[in-house]
């Protein structure tokens, strides 16, 4: 039996019909072509919203007349199935209702239940959007600001590659809350080892998900679609660090054009990944410092209103005066010990100050030597 508001017009998977199916193997069928038109103004997002005979003429080149027949041939016995992973498309009811009525995802496939990513996307959704090399600050605010949402009960999403999308996953799953991971390949693709205690969590407790089938590779223009999904998904989505181009900040554009607020991280000014967040403030996106903000953005989640002074950590208290000041400059962006000594004429003082820091769990060590508050907020409320 079909489940409840699924389509009529023949069932595929579990609660994908033929036709939304068929839309997501013709992407996979696309890549290469798709990839040849991933270019950094972000049109591509445009072509992905041609229909599929639309689509087929525009790509399809001498391909085109074996596309169509194969497009018209098409069954979802010509798809892979794996185990633990199954399909749902917009005319089921258990389809994420943001992401109904936009032309695209079609389907999705998705790893951890669809029942479950039903939940998880009727409660309010963050989404972590943007594209760039995180920094060692930029995963430590992007897994801070996780953690305060995820404890506020909203369910956080980001793209399962990258810096900023996984440290926001994993600031999630460190208070033992679901997530939703993003992918651009089929959900069954290998990701890197480092990644494998993530997904393992995300399959006990959130969701894996993708639009296009198993066993379709992730490509370049799949990084583009990730977004737009995300964007999709989200009540409001949040850039922490991005790069500047069009690509880069489609997240943030297309949850502007679909009416979602976009909030933004401010940072340095000579740093590559603040150049996105930094533009979109410019434009009128909702600036952001802690979780508190990011929730005041929604209007059906109770909002994190104690004052600052209430919401110091709990390690600051009765800190030392040398030990605060050296945790606020850090997290001011004075990050090597050269560039601490202004203040603390004494090198051994400063050097026993960082070590207890180390100790307390307030400082790490970055690359380069560099260090970084071990949460960010914990650095704000020194100050």
């Amino acid at each position: 039996m079909s489940p409840p508001g699924a389509s009529d017009g023949g069932r595929g998977q579990d609660g994908a019909c033929d036709a939304c199916l068929r839309r997501g193997w013709l992407l996979a069928e696309l890549g290469a072509l798709l990839d040849c038109n991933h270019r950094a103004d972000g049109r591509l997002l445009d072509v992905l919203q041609l229909d599929d005979g639309a689509l087929i003429a525009a790509l399809g080149g001498r391909r085109r007349a074996d596309l169509l027949r194969r497009h018209a041939d098409f069954t979802p016995d010509l798809l892979p199935r794996v185990e633990g992973v199954h399909g749902v498309c917009r005319h089921d009811t258990r389809f994420p209702r943001r992401a109904r009525g936009v032309n695209d995802p079609a389907a999705l496939h998705v790893l951890g239940g669809v029942g479950r990513l039903r939940r998880l996307s009727t409660r309010p959704v963050v989404a972590f959007v943007g594209q760039t090399s995180a920094s060692d600050y930029g995963i430590a605010v992007a897994s801070s600001l996780a953690r305060g949402l995820a404890a506020a009960g909203v369910s956080v999403a980001g793209a399962l590659v990258g810096g900023v999308g996984p440290a926001a996953l994993e600031g999630a799953v460190e208070l033992g809350a679901p997530a939703l991971a993003i992918v651009g390949g089929g959900v069954d693709v290998g990701l890197p080892a480092r990644r494998q205690a993530l997904c393992r969590h995300l399959t006990r407790r959130g969701c894996t998900v993708s639009e296009l089938p198993c066993g379709a590779l992730s490509r370049r223009w799949t990084a583009l679609a990730v977004q737009r999904l995300l964007a999709a998904l989200a009540d409001v989505a949040v850039v922490v660090e991005s790069e500047q181009s069009e690509n880069a900040l489609a997240g943030a554009r297309a949850a502007a054009a679909l009416g979602r607020p976009v909030a933004a991280v401010p940072g340095r000014i000579t740093s590559r990944g603040a150049h996105g967040p930094n533009t979109l403030l410019r434009e009128g996106a909702r600036l952001v410092t802690c979780a508190g903000e990011v929730l005041d953005l929604i209007g059906d989640v109770e909002r994190l209103s104690a004052p600052p002074e209430e919401r110091r950590s709990p390690r600051l208290v009765g800190l030392d005066p040398v030990l605060r000041d050296v945790l606020e400059r850090v997290g001011a962006g004075e990050d090597t010990p050269g560039r601490l000594l202004g203040a603390l004429a004494d090198a051994d003082e400063l050097l026993r100050a960082l070590g207890e820091l180390e100790l307390m769990g307030l400082l790490v060590r970055g690359d380069g030597g560099r260090y970084v508050a071990a949460d960010p907020l914990t650095a704000a409320a020194a100050r």
